[in-house]
């Protein structure tokens, strides 16, 4: 006998939904085991595990900070350290100058950096470029530092400089300077250079050192900021997006580095360098006339790591204010294992709960199939947790753990809506088959409205609410859409298979699809037949029946008992007038 086509579907969408299962272990486990940066237990936030205390102090000459300097410093720092809203990361303000940020875990020297970075973004043209050495051979054959530059020297530019690539910006003194420039030397601040002169600088690694022209423009012009891997060539890079202003502006430079780049290839003023706190973070070259706004930067030994470093650094700009590291301590969970194993416990008993309230209570075997749905959403969600962990810095706190037991009887709900719109469909005397498929396109529209809303909720909570509630948000909206997916690739698949079998099909008594145990099997509306079975059995179902009537099919009824007596009643007047 060939297989139904429900079936055919069912057997269909059951296979993807082992293969989405598949992949999502698959990338997990290759981030786990190939590229080192996965983990198969999700990351846990700071109430749970613990982290690192940095506390910045704001420098100033006179006055302190204020409050709204502070603030923004605040949010700056935030979107650096977590910018996904969902590291569990704590920034704060302290007393009236300083800065408290906690970070879970062990804060790594590229968090440090992201944090304690001030200045602002500057772009400007790359005039020269060489290593980093202030020294030279003499004819002793001794290696001799460059002598201090002559305050004599000439400091004006031999020309009218045309743009800020022109080499006429270097002159005598400031070519000195270059020469005996030290990226080594603490005392070489280059932060407080004025943005409309040139500037010796070196990178942040301390491995070249350049003159750059005047500023061109600023972080200011930046709209965002990302990394990812390039498609054609398999390599990291920044993906930058500028304003309409910015992305007029740098495409006029861009077509003049280009220019300049495509006459002499090893000429660095096709390079543009990205300077922040006066280091060079980067320094690109142009490879080609960008009129769109959106280059990209790529090369240079940018991998993983440092092309997210970049970007946060570019994306985020700089500090209103210059900070300090004044302490950074190790400190303990606020909350800690216990309470995490008591939001576990009390998620395994509200599940258990759940399972027995379905199975011994309302829905015998059936209720098994509302177990197999959790288990199913418990090993995707658990699976995701990790791979955020891995991929988007995801932390599990307190409230990501409430609002993952929170879902328990949400996901319950879905499966109830569904199984009484297929035993609304069995009272109406449909085939066990035909009300599964009826009941599903009854209960999936209410079902969409009602997660939409949950959905909603959760996005508008996400936005709004406070860090510390960001991962109950965040935990809500990822399981409610689990829990639709579940709803349409494993849920109804099941009943469509379960029942073509002989134990619910033909509606055993303990297989929850029982008409006669359901009540009364209705033939249209307000008329309906008895329940065939007798006794206590047949009392029970015949009150199951009156409590599914509607109003209004309680009031036909009401309506046809009292004109069944009235002329019940005329009969018998009837015959004894006769």
């Amino acid at each position: 006998m060939a297989t139904s086509s429900p079936a055919r579907r069912a057997w269909r969408v059951l296979t993807g939904l082992l293969v989405i299962t598949a992949v999502l272990f698959g990338a997990n486990a290759l981030g786990a085991h190939v590229l080192k940066g996965g983990t198969w237990v999700p990351e846990l936030a700071l109430d749970l595990q613990g982290g690192t205390q940095i506390v910045l102090e704001a420098q100033t000459e006179d006055a302190d900070p204020t409050a709204e300097q502070l603030a923004q410093a605040v949010a700056i720092m935030r979107q650096r350290v977590d910018a996904s809203g969902v590291g569990e990361s704590e920034i704060s303000t302290q007393g009236a100058s300083n800065i408290v940020v906690q970070i879970p875990g062990v804060a790594d020297a590229a968090t440090r950096e992201r944090i304690q970075a001030s200045a602002q973004l500057e772009l400007r043209a790359v005039i020269y470029a060489s290593g980093p050495t202030n020294t030279f051979v003499g004819e002793d054959g001794e290696e001799t530092p460059y002598p201090t530059p002559d305050p004599s020297l000439n400091a004006t530019p031999t020309g009218e400089p045309s743009n800020g690539s022109d080499a006429a910006w270097v002159s005598d003194r400031l070519w000195a300077e270059f020469l005996a420039y030290s990226c080594a030397d603490p005392a070489n601040d280059p932060s407080s250079a004025p943005a409309d002169q040139p500037l010796i600088t070196c990178d942040t690694a301390g491995t070249a050192k350049y003159i750059l022209g005047p500023v061109e423009m600023t972080g200011d012009s930046i709209v965002d900021a990302t990394n990812g891997v390039d498609p054609q060539n398999g390599q990291w890079n920044v993906q930058l997006t500028f304003d309409d202003e910015g992305a007029q502006t740098f495409g006029e430079i861009s077509q003049r580095l280009y220019g300049i780049g495509q006459q002499n290839p090893s000429d660095p003023r096709s390079q543009f360098a990205f300077v922040l706190d006066g280091s060079i973070i980067s320094a690109p070259q142009m490879n080609a006339v960008i009129t769109n706004g959106q280059p990209s930067i790529s090369g240079g030994g940018i991998d993983q790591d440092t092309s997210k470093v970049l970007a946060d650094q570019l994306k985020f700009g700089a500090l209103p204010l210059s900070f300090e590291v004044v302490s950074s301590d190790t400190i303990s969970a606020t909350l800690g294992s216990q309470q995490l194993q008591s939001g576990l416990i009390a998620g395994l008993i509200g599940l258990a709960l759940v399972g027995l309230f379905v199975v011994l209570v309302s829905y015998r075997a059936l209720g098994f199939v509302i177990i197999a749905s959790l288990i199913v959403m418990a090993v995707l969600t658990y699976i995701l947790l990790c791979l955020l962990s891995w991929r988007l810095g995801y932390r599990l706190s307190l409230a990501g753990v409430a609002g993952l037991i929170v879902t328990i009887g949400f996901t319950a709900d879905s499966f109830i809506v569904y199984f009484e719109r297929i035993r609304d469909e069995l009272r109406d005397g449909k085939a066990v088959t035909v009300a599964v498929e009826d009941g599903w396109a009854r209960a999936k529209r209410t079902i969409y409205i009602s997660k939409s809303i949950n959905v909603l909720a959760a996005v508008v909570l996400y936005i709004l609410a406070d860090a510390t509630v960001k991962g109950f948000a965040f935990t809500l909206g990822l399981t409610t859409v689990l829990d639709i997916l579940i709803f349409v690739m494993f849920t109804h698949p099941v009943m469509q298979l379960l029942v073509r079998t002989r134990f619910f099909g033909e509606g055993h008594p303990l297989s929850g699809l029982d008409p006669s145990a359901l009540g009364a099997v209705y033939r249209g509306r307000a008329r309906f037949r008895e329940p065939v079975a007798t006794g206590a059995r047949a009392k029970r179902s015949r009150g199951e029946a009156e409590r599914r009537q509607t109003i209004a099919e309680r009031k036909a009824a009401e309506l046809a008992a009292a004109t069944a007596a009235s002329d019940k009643r005329a009969a018998g007047a009837e015959e004894d007038n006769a």
